[in-house]
């Protein structure tokens, strides 16, 4: 029989709030991160989402001494600083980064490669500073890496390679990822509308999330002050449907294979799905792919959002940061609205959640998608 395994603590990082309880308190009130960035020198503002560099050193030096450290590198340290002061690291305990394009912001006016700009080197920095005893695993996989790193942990910890882990996922706003969804014409005019008809694009955000995963249920030591219980992660799936670098499949091939597999091997049956914390871009291709595979799923029904309004697309902190928005809302018995959806514009229904809405939450999907054909998919029980 596999152990089962659990989320037991997290936090976060973001244009919202440095906690769970600010971030959760900003999304009841409706609040935004997005707006006007300049960014590029010479290119007009971009909307998108990004953390207060001056708030962000201020509770940097709060925490922390010494400024070795880079920007993104100091969001790390920050989102795990509560987890690792409450959880035992020991020679059993896993370090599990994801990010896709970490540190990328130092090869600006570089000739040669910087140490830092390598992900292996940045996770073991951040692992270092926290003492942690083995080899920290790095999870790069584009827009899907924050659901795969928890797939990551899960099944490390079930094959008996670790007891527990801390995962970590985080990227941060640059000119480099910017004028790349740029050059595909996906950014948008306004702040983003995932699945409604006048979408036009993205919004880049910024975040680092944490999350604290263990086979041992155990109710001790939670970050949110109303947090009740601890979540089982009863499925899990990754599947690339190899269609284009950019493009996924048209007939959400990749993403239906991955929640199917997650949801037989967590034995729920659709009906039983009480929440859908979905990827919603805000971009056509993206929005469409994902309403035909829920449909394929039989989960046009289910209550569904997408935060990438609130939050941007956090590229590889998106997956881990919604899935503690997530937790929060079934902790709170709270769907949160999928913000600035008005009209479907999609060809297959769904279910968008159009306010916020008391709900009891037991059985939450999270999904993922991201370039190079990627799709994600885990399955959470709230116990």
């Amino acid at each position: 029989m596999k152990k089962e395994i659990f989320i037991t603590d997290y936090n976060c990082i973001t244009p919202l709030g440095f906690d769970v309880s600010s971030n959760w308190n900003a999304l009841l009130e409706g609040k935004s991160g997005v707006a006007l960035h300049k960014i590029i020198e010479n290119q007009k503002p971009f909307y998108a989402s990004m953390i207060d560099s001056e708030k962000l050193e201020n509770e940097f030096k709060k925490f922390f001494i010494g400024q070795d450290f880079t920007r993104l590198e100091k969001m790390f340290l920050l989102s795990l600083k509560p987890l690792v002061e409450k959880h035992q690291i020991s020679g059993e305990t896993a370090f599990i980064l994801s990010t896709t394009k970490g540190n990328i912001s130092l090869l600006k006016n570089e000739k040669t490669l910087p140490e830092g700009v390598f992900l292996s080197n940045l996770a073991q920095k951040i692992a270092d500073f926290f003492g942690f005893k083995t080899k920290p695993i790095v999870v790069s996989n584009a827009c899907v890496s924050g659901v795969m790193a928890i797939a990551v942990a899960k099944n490390m910890i079930q094959a008996g390679k670790y007891k527990d882990a801390f995962v970590v996922a985080g990227d941060e706003i640059s000119e480099f990822v910017i004028s790349g969804f740029n050059s595909f014409q996906a950014i948008g005019t306004e702040i983003c509308k995932p699945y409604d008809k006048n979408r036009d694009g993205i919004n880049i955000g910024e975040a680092t999330a944490a999350v604290y995963i263990t086979d041992c249920h155990s109710d001790e030591g939670r970050i949110s002050q109303n947090e009740k219980s601890s979540f089982k992660v009863l499925g899990d799936s990754a599947i690339n449907d190899a269609n284009h670098i950019s493009g996924p499949s048209r007939t959400g091939d990749g993403l239906f294979a991955s929640i199917k597999n997650a949801m037989t091997e967590a034995n729920i049956p659709a009906e039983k799905i009480d929440f859908i914390s979905a990827h919603g871009t805000a971009t056509i291709y993206n929005d469409e792919m994902e309403a035909i595979a829920f449909n394929r799923m039989d989960l046009q029904n289910v209550p569904l959002n997408s935060l990438k309004a609130y939050y941007g697309h956090c590229l590889g902190a998106s997956g881990l940061l919604e899935t503690i928005i997530s937790m929060e809302s079934a902790l709170n018995n709270t769907l949160i609205s999928s913000k600035n959806f008005e009209e479907t514009g999609t060809s297959q229904p769904l279910n968008i959640i159009k306010e916020n809405q008391p709900a009891e939450i037991k059985y939450i999907l999270k999904t993922a998608s991201g370039f190079g054909g990627c799709n994600a998919a885990i399955v959470l029980e709230k116990c």
